[in-house]
């Protein structure tokens, strides 16, 4: 199976071809470019490095979010037109779920955090059983107090990731009573490879859904409507 990965859920841009158990490309940036300028000038520059026909691509893997409101509506938007254009199913990967598949087979607790403002994150608990990743606690945004306590009570090592790190690593140390690691920085934000590996995990599994029904799994309102719905109640 070919597998297109996107992931402009966060920060980063990343688009990634997999084939089976091969990588064959990824393109991944982490700067302060708009995805909307970004993403499918990478899409082209991967397909004509490795020269692809789009047509041979079996499915398109796209972080569904969380993560950011535009940016998941910029990256489900490119997803939903290509697999429209191409008549490709989609796979809706959760965000967190493919940040955590980067450290696939550690023997740690794996929690990815990405800041969701607000003094919250979005993030998740996993591990890893044999070739296999286990959801302890799905996608959720918490207060990062919640997460660090249902963390204590595993009572095991943890290594974190995600763009969430640098702004509550304080605050977790404090809270934190187990051992903690964090991911080094080749493996700390998205990566498209990711979504398209635990893609194909997801698509063999019949997890597929056509363009027409993908939507972006925003997990709670934005700020726009959070505004509006305070403004009705008062």
């Amino acid at each position: 199976m070919k597998i297109l990965g996107i992931d402009s859920s966060g920060l980063v841009a990343s688009v990634a071809l997999l084939e089976e158990e091969q990588l064959l490309a990824e393109y991944t940036v982490n700067y302060k470019k708009t995805h909307s300028q970004t993403l499918l000038p990478m899409l082209d520059e991967i397909v004509r490095m490795i020269e692809l026909d789009m047509k041979e691509l079996d499915a398109i893997a796209v972080a569904a979010g969380p993560g950011s409101f535009t940016g998941l509506r910029i990256g489900s938007a490119t997803a939903k037109g290509l697999g429209l254009a191409l008549s490709k199913p989609l796979i809706s990967v959760p965000t967190v779920d493919a940040l955590a598949y980067n450290l696939w087979g550690t023997d740690k607790v794996v929690c990815p955090l990405m800041d969701a403002r607000r003094n919250q994150v979005y993030t998740g608990i996993y591990e890893f059983d044999g070739g296999d990743m286990r959801v302890m606690e799905a996608a959720m945004a918490v207060g990062i107090g919640e997460i660090a306590e249902r963390l204590n009570h595993l009572e095991r090592e943890v290594i974190f990731l995600g763009d969430g790190v640098p702004v509550y690593r304080e605050l977790l140390e404090e809270k934190l009573k187990v051992p903690r690691i964090y991911a080094p920085a080749h493996k700390n934000r998205q990566q498209a490879g990711s979504v398209a590996a635990l893609g194909l995990v997801y698509a063999k599994q019949g997890r597929l859904e056509t363009a027409a029904e993908h939507q972006p799994d925003y997990l709670r309102l934005s700020q726009a409507e959070r505004e509006r719905a305070e403004k009705n109640h008062d």
